[in-house]
């Protein structure tokens, strides 16, 4: 004969079994979603030169009614040249933001190079260095062939001034600014040549 009290109390620890799995479903999600959220936090905080935030090689393009107002950048640099955006006024100008220790960086290096050299006094290129003193950054220079300048911004101050034309969010960032020094592209990640080419010849011929 089977006890009623033993069946209502298996018949409880079925329900409270299955309320508590169904919990867990719910939780876990959340929980990876912190995780991740945690992991990216502190990749931003890292200062160690290893880690990086690094985008997707998501493009953004900006046609002439939403570009924002010319950007301005005055700095001197590495190589002791100064930068002058005003000086920019009727090209195309590419602005790269990167550091020596970042993967992606390393891998769109010579895509910058030749593209440079394929688009040599129609389009202007710098470097915005967010990490690096002189010596590495020059030392990364060395070893790609870049003849651009770059400038350094380990404070971050060009990096901040540029959140009022178009958010940056990772690194490396390339931006596109059209003849009248706006931004008209923008690559979160590695800077691909077909990509950063098509973007460079848009703003050159004034299509989009």
């Amino acid at each position: 004969m089977t006890d009623p009290i033993s069946s209502q109390a298996q018949r409880l620890g079925r329900r409270s079994f299955l309320r508590a799995a169904l919990l867990g479903a719910a939780v876990l999600p959340l929980a990876a979603c912190v995780g991740e959220e945690d992991a990216l936090a502190k990749q931003a905080r890292e200062g160690n030169n290893k880690n990086y935030i690094a985008g997707d090689g998501s493009v953004q393009e900006y046609g002439p009614d939403s570009r924002t107002d010319p950007v301005e950048i005055n700095a001197v640099a590495y190589d002791g040249t100064t930068i002058d955006s005003t000086q920019w006024a009727g090209q195309v100008t590419v602005l790269n933001f990167w550091y020596a220790a970042c993967a992606p960086c390393r891998i769109e290096a010579p895509h910058l190079v030749e593209l440079s050299k394929e688009f040599n006094g129609k389009v202007g290129f710098l470097g915005i260095n967010v990490r690096d003193e002189k010596e590495a950054a020059e030392a990364f220079e060395r070893s790609f062939g870049i003849k651009y300048p770059s400038v350094q911004d380990t404070k971050g101050a060009i990096q901040l001034a540029m959140t009022k034309y178009v958010p940056l969010k990772a690194v490396p960032t390339t931006l596109v600014l059209d003849k009248q020094g706006r931004v008209s592209a923008r690559i979160l990640g590695v800077a691909e040549k077909p990509t950063l080419k098509a973007l460079i010849n848009t703003a050159l011929t004034g299509s989009l």
